[in-house]
């Protein structure tokens, strides 16, 4: 079992701290970081903290998409990255004082010829791998290409994860993905309505609606409020949040998935891979970058009781 990962539009992640950032005037940090980074890549990341098979699948270009290179062959993580042969890889900024903004690059554009490259990578997948789907499309693309790799995936007998938003979300879900993982405001966007996290019968019946569509599970990130998990046997589970205080979201999303993907393969039990899911993505909430594997085992060790109802 390999868990394959994919990210379309990595970048390099420079992290600045702040201790207040002034509109209109010079600022200086105290500290700074960089980290390679892409929603799929951090999913890797942490499965490589999980101890769990992975390989990383990408489209890189420039200078900094060298960098990105490096960067993942220096963790050891096995990595198929197709070069383009315009445009520079993304950097993205993010500003850290009293509030976090981030500003994030558009990365370059990519052409069809490239991505077919990419798509061949993908023939190696097996039967009982997973393939994680997220992260930004970049220029050049659109929603089909993850029509294009969820098909080679799912006629490989390989298990798919979505973890997107609006139209991308809406077509992946044609094609019957084993998991997708909205959080309440990319709910209350796809469906046009308000949500409140702490009404769970409305997260039920809104996660409900998205495998009616097709999605086998919904797992729903409900930020302080916990999680939502929307199984394919019809069982709802509620995972409150762990408790500590979040200094971090950057990653906490991938990092939840890198969990439930961990727990579905260890032990094939949606309520263990709720809670190892729950305590991935706190462990990187409660971090400075993504979450270790100590992290991760303390914050699961102080989990409350997960609750479960069908419905």
């Amino acid at each position: 079992m390999v868990i394959y990962t994919v990210t379309l539009n990595p970048s390099l992640d420079y992290v600045m701290h702040l201790e207040q950032l002034k509109n209109g005037l010079t600022n200086r940090s105290h500290s700074e970081a960089l980290y390679v980074g892409g929603k799929g890549i951090n999913v890797s990341m942490v499965l490589k903290q999980l101890d769990q098979p992975t390989t990383i699948l990408g489209l890189i270009a420039g200078f900094t998409g060298e960098a990105i290179k490096q960067e993942i062959e220096r963790l050891h993580i096995p990595a198929q990255l197709i070069s383009l042969s315009h445009g520079f890889s993304r950097i993205n900024v993010k500003l850290k004082g009293t509030d976090e903004t981030e500003i994030n690059g558009s990365g370059p554009i990519v052409q069809q010829q490239d991505f077919e490259k990419l798509l061949d990578c993908l023939h190696n997948i097996c039967h009982d791998d997973f393939l994680v789907l997220s992260g930004s499309i970049p220029s050049g693309l659109n929603h089909q290409c993850y029509i294009d790799m969820m098909n080679i995936a799912t006629e490989k007998g390989a298990r798919v994860i979505v973890d997107a938003a609006g139209e991308n979300l809406r077509q992946a879900l044609r094609y019957r993905p084993f998991l997708v993982k909205p959080n309440r405001q990319e709910l209350e966007d796809y469906f046009g309505i308000a949500l409140d996290a702490s009404n769970r019968h409305q997260i039920v019946n809104a996660a409900k609606r998205l495998q009616q569509e097709g999605a086998a599970n919904v797992l729903v990130s409900l930020g302080g409020d916990g999680s939502l998990l929307l199984d394919e046997t019809g069982m709802a589970h509620i995972m409150p949040a762990a408790g500590g205080v979040p200094i971090n979201t950057v990653g906490a999303g991938d990092s939840m998935i890198a969990g439930f993907i961990t727990g579905i393969a260890l032990q094939r039990d949606y309520s263990y891979a709720l809670r190892l899911g729950t305590a991935c993505g706190s462990a990187t909430a409660f971090s400075t970058g993504l979450a270790d594997a100590q992290t991760i085992s303390r914050v699961l060790s102080t989990l409350p009781p997960e609750q479960h109802f069908h419905i």
